[in-house]
């Protein structure tokens, strides 16, 4: 099934036939108009995770919070510099070397404007408001832009390499008082996919963080599986991973080939989500399928499914060392068998992991239910009690 799957991706981004000029290019956003946002022209000389930036944000979404943006230098998929935003909220009191969750949210989007240090204060983010439980339990928060500088939805790995530099420039940065924070990581859905390769990388990309506990729920770990499901025949999410492709298009042009295969119609899609956040994508896409915006017969490639592949959990071979908690709803359109495997093969490498199927749940529902245990299971990690698990 999985290699079924991926070859309904990996054909949807390289499709024969009457394809637009061989010279059509990534799709990119609309660069972002506030100047804190761009590399400085010395970027290479910084090392991963260090502060290039830092500004004060005021707002009363998060009451009594120091609220900081940091600018830093981490790395894309290419293995290049590059920068990156993360968001640092630290409680009334000051950061006293507190406890830091890194949340990253679940970010569908292709514009700049949906990151989520934008999102976070313009009414945009619907988890934002949950984010003042975990203040008040006296814990710091870090919410990267973990789609990049250029919105890759879909580039996973992209995602892990940003959340793991964004807590290295909090813990650095020296106002926030997090040095030496013990570290939990926590996302849902696509932020789920970033959390996951944040965990995943981190024995090899970050080894230096004190990294005590991971929970992640309702989580796509095979991109391939997921976008057999959404397009292989008409589906009302159809546009979400249409983005994706788009996305990982921008992380790897010239091996996810899709602007190049495009019909008259996927191209009109294509233009008219570019710089669209999650709604207008679904909306956008809604009902549709490959053979709606592909244009000839459907062949393999490698390069895509090697590029599926580098962003899938159920086939990336990284593992990770910090204890997991992962949740899914059983009735979730997102696979849970493809979850029990990756949670299998943790298991068999000796990572503690406690996994949850709720019963009945869809996916909204799931993130609902299961975001108090994962909260409760970090808690349990911050104070040094044995992770549980049912491997």
């Amino acid at each position: 099934m999985r290699r079924l799957a991926v070859a309904a991706l990996a054909a949807a981004a390289t499709c024969l036939g009457h394809a637009a000029p061989a010279t059509a290019q990534p799709i990119y956003p609309i660069p972002d108009a506030d100047g804190f946002y761009a590399a400085p022209s010395d970027l290479a000389a910084f090392q991963p995770g260090d502060v290039l930036r830092s500004r004060i944000v005021p707002t009363a979404r998060f009451p009594g919070s120091t609220v900081w943006q940091l600018l830093f230098r981490t790395t894309d998929s290419a293995n290049q510099p590059i920068a990156a935003v993360t968001t640092v909220l630290v409680p009334p009191g000051g950061g006293l070397g507190r406890p830091l969750v890194s949340y990253q949210p679940f970010v569908n989007s292709l514009g700049m404007q949906c990151a989520p240090s934008h999102s976070l204060f313009d009414g945009g983010m619907r988890e934002a408001p949950a984010l003042n439980l975990l203040l008040a339990r006296g814990w710091a928060v870090a919410v990267p832009d973990h789609l990049g500088p250029t919105s890759a939805d879909g580039a996973a790995q992209l995602g892990g390499r940003i959340t793991l530099d964004g807590l290295r420039a909090a813990e650095r940065f020296g106002p926030a008082g997090l040095a030496g924070s013990k570290i939990g990581l926590a996302g849902y859905s696509g932020g789920g996919t970033a959390t996951g390769f944040a965990a995943a990388l981190a024995p090899e990309y970050a080894p230096e963080l004190p990294l005590v506990g991971v929970a992640m729920g309702g989580v796509p770990v095979n991109l391939g599986t997921l976008a057999h499901d959404l397009g292989a025949s008409p589906n009302r999410l159809f546009g979400l991973g249409f983005a994706a492709m788009m996305g990982l298009e921008r992380e790897y042009p010239g091996q996810m080939d899709l602007s190049r295969r495009l019909n008259p119609a996927g191209r009109t899609l294509r233009d008219q989500i570019a710089n669209a956040c999650t709604d207008e994508i679904i909306s956008a896409g809604e009902n549709r399928s490959f053979s709606d915006v592909l244009d000839g017969p459907l062949e393999g490639d490698s390069s895509t499914v090697r590029v599926l592949d580098e962003n899938s959990l159920e086939t990336f071979p990284g593992v990770p060392r910090a204890p997991v908690y992962l949740w899914h709803g059983e009735k979730d359109d997102v696979d849970p068998g493809s979850v029990r495997t990756v949670t299998a093969r943790y298991c068999r490498a000796g990572t503690p992991v406690q996994l949850d199927i709720i019963p009945g749940a869809d996916h909204d529902a799931a993130s609902i239910q299961g975001a108090p245990r994962a909260f409760g299971y970090l808690s349990d990690r911050f104070a040094g009690i044995p992770a549980p698990g049912n491997c």
